[in-house]
């Protein structure tokens, strides 16, 4: 999917539209992503992080520069017009980069991160033809973890440290955090 070209796919009664993002979603998007990591809004949903993260999850200052960089693309899933979930995809050191994966927590459990998954991985394999995706999840995210190794992703053993100290990526409530690599396989590429 090129910029400004849009995907449909079914998602119950209502057709799941995607788009790539624009700096003019930048507002919405910092709105989408909190809701759905932090503070008392975000625990309606599953993916909560208020028990481990407080501050903000993302800035609008990297949201645009993911827009803008070459090869990279934030997607973002519509229905009916209303923004219900994005993500970030990018090539990073010859593999896709998974990241800024959002669902507003009313339709969380609805079958919508599962469809802008394979949106992503479409569009890794398709545009950029790469082999295998990747993504850094914090470790003790046991559920999340779990959800994404039933979506085809394996733990790669390879731990990242969490950047403390940097507010821009929340104010951590725990002195344990660190990433873990996942990775999956991409159909298509090549």
């Amino acid at each position: 999917m090129e910029r400004g070209v849009a995907a449909s796919y079914n998602a119950g009664m209502d057709a799941l539209t995607f788009r790539t993002a624009t700096p003019d979603d930048v507002p919405a998007l910092i709105e989408l992503v909190t809701s759905a990591y932090r503070g008392d809004a975000s625990r309606v949903g599953w993916t909560t992080e208020a028990d481990l993260l407080d501050g903000q999850r993302v800035d609008a200052e990297g949201i645009l520069a993911d827009i803008q960089r070459p090869r990279s693309a934030i997607l973002l899933a519509e229905q009916g017009g209303r923004l219900l979930a994005c993500c970030h995809v990018a090539d990073e050191d010859g593999h896709g980069y998974f990241g800024m994966f959002a669902v507003s927590p009313t339709a969380q459990g609805g079958g919508v991160g599962k469809q802008v998954m394979l949106q992503a991985e479409r569009h890794v394999a398709g545009h950029w033809r790469l082999p295998s995706m990747q993504m850094t999840v914090i470790d003790c995210r046991e559920e999340l973890i779990a959800f994404y190794e039933r979506r085809g992703y394996a733990r790669t053993g390879i731990k990242k440290p969490f950047p403390y100290g940097d507010a821009r990526f929340g104010l951590p409530k725990r002195d344990d955090l660190r990433f873990e690599v996942l990775e999956k396989p991409l159909e298509g590429a090549a």
